[in-house]
């Protein structure tokens, strides 16, 4: 890992020094743009619309526009900014975790203790551990001023990027009324139940980019003309009608039954009721038969003395 900012955590006086580091990485397959007929590269080059030059990323700068007018704004005056310049994360209060509402979570950075002892760092950790709280702090990265909370995992402390207030968007539709069975909604709470489980990330993967690998892993093995259907098999979709939902109470009951079949979970206490009772029957059935394939040696038996 490699640190891509650093600088130091402050609350009051106490000041900590941490090293940034990205706890996230894509597992995309990393590819580029070609030719279709020869295969050859896509590249994109930055041309002035007014002289038609080619322009090194160097000579660029930005500009705002208002509609009828634009300011240029050049990377001198850019980093002359005062918030570009700072290397501080500022904690502005500490406020239980709940109250952070998960739309406006962004990008997550482990944090390392700098500097010749972690003391402070600890002291910081444990602080929001015993106070089972988490802390609101404002930082500039990459020439922005940013909003994030500091929250403890196992033993590290842990930096969230938020959005701002203004940044997060409300919904610009209404949802219509709709009136529900009590029996609709006790099906929808027992399919809940049927798939209530821990949640385990490690089970899900990214099909997409597995079959993606797969792909560019046969073409290199057996050259550009392959077999995709032998590769990956022919999938057929689990389609039942025209896939059209017409009955709610229907799709509920088709949901739950597949579940519990998929899962091999029971159909609750009724549902061992009549396992029992199925047993009982099962038993009371075996003991008739039972008697009636004595009765039946029985009769045989007679039948054999007859004949002789």
């Amino acid at each position: 890992m490699r640190a891509i900012w650093s600088g130091d955590v402050s609350f009051g006086l106490v000041t900590v020094p941490i090293k940034l580091y990205s706890s996230t990485q894509s597992h995309d397959l990393s590819m580029h743009q070609v030719h279709d007929e020869d295969g050859g590269r896509i590249r994109y080059e930055r041309h002035c619309e007014v002289c038609g030059e080619k322009v090194e990323y160097k000579d660029i700068d930005k500009a705002y526009e208002t509609g009828e007018s634009s300011v240029i704004l050049t990377k001198d005056e850019l980093s002359e900014l005062p918030a570009d310049d700072s290397k501080e994360i500022a904690v502005e209060q500490f406020v239980p975790e709940d109250q952070i509402d998960s739309m406006i979570m962004d990008k997550s950075y482990y944090l390392e203790p700098a500097g010749k002892s972690a003391k402070a760092y600890v002291l910081l950790r444990r602080t929001l551990e015993e106070s089972s709280r988490v802390a609101i702090v404002t930082f500039t990265l990459r020439s922005k001023t940013r909003l994030g909370v500091l929250r403890v995992r196992e033993d590290v402390i842990v930096l969230q990027g938020l959005r701002w207030a203004d940044e997060l968007r409300e919904p610009e539709f209404e949802v219509p009324k709709s009136r529900l069975s009590k029996k609709e909604q006790e099906m929808a709470t027992s399919l809940v139940d049927s798939y209530s489980e821990d949640f385990d990330p490690e089970r899900f993967k990214d099909e997409y980019q597995d079959q993606l690998h797969t792909l560019v892993e046969e073409k290199l093995a057996h050259g550009e003309d392959i077999d995709t259907e032998a590769t990956f098999g022919n999938v057929d979709d689990d389609d039942d009608g025209d896939g059209n939902v017409v009955d709610l109470m229907e799709a509920l009951k088709k949901s739950v039954d597949s579940r519990r079949k998929s899962s091999g979970k029971g159909s609750g206490e009724s549902g061992g009721a009549s396992s029992k009772s199925g047993a009982a029957k099962k038993d009371s059935g075996s003991a008739k038969s039972g008697s009636a394939k004595g009765s039946s040696k029985s009769g045989g038996s007679s039948q054999k003395k007859k004949a002789s």
